[in-house]
């Protein structure tokens, strides 16, 4: 696999995990309170969907960075209705990167471009109209 390929792999796994860690702080932070457990669990298998490729290709999985202390925790916003509005430029920003970066790097690899695809669409049509429904709700 050339390294523009698993950068971008790496790029894209990056993204869900921080995901992961953001909407658990969240939740640690407010309570079980939706989308955020619903997505939280998303994320995982995002991740999961990744790791599949990277094994598939023979490489390492790692672990989540932003949860084993690799990389600095996130915190929650200090309200519901900020987490919401949080949730919704995340889910825009995943989308954006899966188009702009992540989708034209894996050029070549079906394989991967077919899992980038499945993780922005479900940004794109599950959480992100989840979290617009947040903002609605907690504003």
């Amino acid at each position: 696999m050339p390294q523009p390929v698993q950068t971008a792999i790496d790029e894209a796994l990056d993204d869900e995990f921080r995901a992961e860690a953001f909407y658990a702080a969240v939740i640690a932070a407010h309570g079980d309170i939706r989308p955020f457990v619903n997505i939280i669990e998303a994320e995982k298998r995002h991740a999961a969907m990744l790791d599949a490729v990277l094994t598939t290709y023979g490489l390492a999985a790692p672990a989540n960075p932003y949860l084993d202390g690799t990389k600095p925790a996130l915190e929650a916003p200090a309200t519901i209705a900020e987490a919401c509005k949080a949730g919704v430029a995340a889910e825009i920003a995943n989308r954006d990167l899966y188009d702009d970066n992540l989708i034209p790097a894996a050029a070549g690899y079906p394989d991967v471009i077919a899992v980038f695809e499945a993780l922005r669409d479900a940004s794109q049509n599950n959480h992100l109209p989840a979290f617009q429904r947040c903002v609605a709700r907690y504003s």
